[in-house]
């Protein structure tokens, strides 16, 4: 269970990694990818901040948070100079793929094709019940 104050500064940092992304991001992996912060989770001592981010518009995802992660210096320079007045020490970061938005696309997918072939029930059934 996070504290308050964990929560606090994970949305903190999230809210300005975005921005960072923003700016930074298209020299790092280009134009062609989105990627979005999802969301952070702060250690309790606050020494690291693990960023997970969903990668679109690209097959090889990993690839992209493997740049990150060859530019993170840089990265965390950027989110530094925007959250130094609020933070007495930066913390680490690292990156982390969240795909669950990946995941319950191909679970639609897949429920869309038993529907398809008539293995999710009728739905005829289902109002003569009602």
């Amino acid at each position: 269970m996070e504290t308050k104050r964990q929560l606090q500064v994970a949305e903190l940092i999230k809210r300005h990694f975005s921005v960072v992304l923003q700016n930074e991001g298209g020299y790092i992996y280009g134009p062609e990818p989105l990627v979005t912060v999802t969301q952070v989770k702060m250690t309790p001592d606050f020494n690291l901040a693990k960023i997970y981010l969903s990668v679109y518009n690209i097959e090889h995802k990993q690839g992209v948070i493997l740049e990150l992660e060859e530019h993170i210096s840089r990265l965390k320079q950027a989110l530094s100079g925007r959250i130094r007045k609020q933070m007495r020490r930066i913390p680490d970061i690292a990156f982390f793929l969240d795909d669950t938005l990946d995941e319950m696309y191909r679970l639609r997918a897949l429920f869309d094709r038993l529907h398809d072939d008539h293995q999710m029930g009728d739905d005829s059934t289902v109002q003569e019940e009602e």
